[in-house]
């Protein structure tokens, strides 16, 4: 270079990328030719969904056939929080384990993928150090070490300059706190990091060698500008964490790269690893099958998150006392909601009756209860992470003076009816911030498979309500693959598919 004039070697340069985007663009149209071709014959392209639940995870196959989205669950595997050191903590060894497992039954079963994504929970992360390498354990969000960190956060920026700034509801295990808790409680090992990643970033650099930080999931940190749409650095400073542990950010459909050759040759294939929306309400959301304005969405499951889609974020003080939240979404759209507790409340009541009950028996032990007397804030922090679920809501019924429930009926009667009521409030805060009448519900994910739970919500708020589908997680995840393949070609498009692909239930 030295030696080459610098209008030369520009040129050079210049000349050598040209011939480099050609080939690329020819591969491209091959690749495109080629979709055409299998879509025809009624044999698209296999895409593979790895979507992470914090109660499960499932590997979960699309394909179009005869323009209709088809899925088939391949392998799936509980996933629960350990207690390790006092700390509970996500075992990331055994779900990568499991993530290769679930790519071994697709060579099995002769069903290749061209490419996977991962989705998963939000804001816990995992550090790597300067050999990437690992730093401590990776402790959950239910984990009590954030208690008191918005105080300590306080101290250095304000509860609504936070939220001016980032537009994110304030909770208290969001991934700022988790930061701060870190630089109290374990400061070296916060100095000793090189690289910060979300989960699902954390096993793409495990699968391909490449660090990235994709963008849907880095919203929920609360570190990143919600105008800029990027990580906000003068926050990252102010707060004393070194802005480059926080990588540029990339958005769903970018390539991350291919398996690692080792891995490649131990699950019997190599396929492309893209980016969907990895945060599993963003994916949920685009799987959404939005047609029409005035509508709302509620990703239901472990949480219930009650929204709708906008273009751009409020960051207003109306905004941030009513706690709702602007999280990033496909194509920068913004998931405009309210986090609400959701069926985990059902999840921890179920298991402290032994399993005794299916959820559907449940539902209809509630429904010979109808409608338990009491009604409980869903959101009341001691439901987070409770010794005991029961106990907690019959503590709450006796503070507020209530009827307190015994059987199990009379439990999950309240605890539905309050749901439904919650969601309710949540749908007219919805409508005086926006200042319009949404006309129609949403509800996909698991959730939507809950009929007592979802006539109460069409009942409490007056709105049509329409579930499924039920994998919508999955699915938005495998439409980003499938919309980065020139499957489709428009958001509106996939979503369009979505609603002729799978049951839609009316209420």
């Amino acid at each position: 270079e030295a030696k080459i004039p610098f209008w030369f070697h520009n040129s050079l340069w210049q000349a050598l990328a040209g011939d480099l985007q050609e080939l690329k663009n020819k591969i491209q149209n091959q690749r495109n030719i080629l979709t055409w071709l299998r879509r025809v014959i009624g044999m698209g392209n296999y895409y593979l969904a790895i979507d992470l639940g914090a109660s499960s995870g499932r590997h979960i196959l699309g394909t179009l056939k005869e323009d209709r989205i088809v899925l088939e669950e391949i392998f799936r595997f509980p996933n629960e929080m350990r207690l390790i050191n006092d700390h509970l903590c996500w075992d990331t060894g055994y779900l990568f384990s499991k993530i290769l497992a679930g790519l071994k039954k697709c060579k099995e079963q002769g069903k290749i993928p061209v490419s996977l994504g991962i989705d998963s929970w939000g804001v816990d992360f995992v550090l790597l150090d300067g050999q990437e390498q690992k730093l401590g354990e990776t402790i959950a969000y239910r984990d009590r070490r954030t208690s008191g960190m918005d105080q300590e956060v306080s101290k250095v920026v304000s509860e609504e300059e936070l939220y001016y700034a980032t537009g994110i509801q304030k909770q208290i295990f969001n991934t700022i706190y988790q930061l701060k808790a870190l630089q109290i409680q374990e400061k070296e090992l916060l100095e000793r990091a090189e690289y910060f990643l979300m989960i699902p970033d954390y096993f793409n650099f495990l699968l391909t060698g490449v660090k990235l930080n994709e963008y849907t999931n880095a919203t929920t940190t609360g570190l990143v500008d919600a105008e800029a749409r990027t990580w906000h650095r003068g926050l990252i400073e102010r707060l004393g964490l070194k802005p480059s542990l926080f990588g540029e950010l990339s958005l769903p459909k970018t390539s991350v790269g291919y398996l690692r050759p080792a891995l490649a040759e131990r699950v019997g294939f190599n396929c492309e690893v893209v980016l969907p929306p990895t945060h599993d309400t963003a994916s949920a959301v685009l799987a959404t099958p939005i047609l029409e304005e005035g509508s709302v969405y509620i990703s239901s499951g472990t949480w219930s998150l009650i929204g709708v889609e906008r273009r751009a974020p409020d960051c207003s003080e109306a905004s941030r006392r009513a706690n709702f939240t602007n999280e990033g979404g496909y194509d920068y759209r913004f998931r405009y909601l309210k986090n609400i507790m959701g069926l985990w409340i059902i999840q921890r009541v179920k298991k402290e009756l032994d399993d005794r009950y299916s959820f559907a028996e449940l539902c209809a032990l509630a429904a010979g209860e109808e409608p338990f007397p009491a009604v409980i804030d869903v959101n009341d922090q001691r439901f987070l992470s409770p010794a005991n679920m029961i106990a907690a809501i019959r503590e709450v019924c006796q503070e507020t003076r209530q009827p307190i429930p015994a059987t199990a009926g009379e439990i999950v009667s309240c605890v539905y009816h309050s749901l439904a009521q919650s969601y309710r409030n949540a749908v007219k805060e919805l409508e005086a911030l926006l200042g319009l009448e949404l006309k129609t519900i949403h509800i996909v994910g698991g959730g939507a498979q809950a009929d007592y739970l979802n006539a109460l919500t069409a009942k409490y708020t007056g709105k049509r309500v329409l579930t499924g589908p039920v994998e919508a997680t999955a699915l938005g995840n495998i439409l980003a693959q499938m919309l980065k393949a020139g499957d489709f070609t428009t958001l509106e498009e996939a979503r369009r598919a979505v609603f002729n692909s799978f049951p839609i239930k009316v209420w």
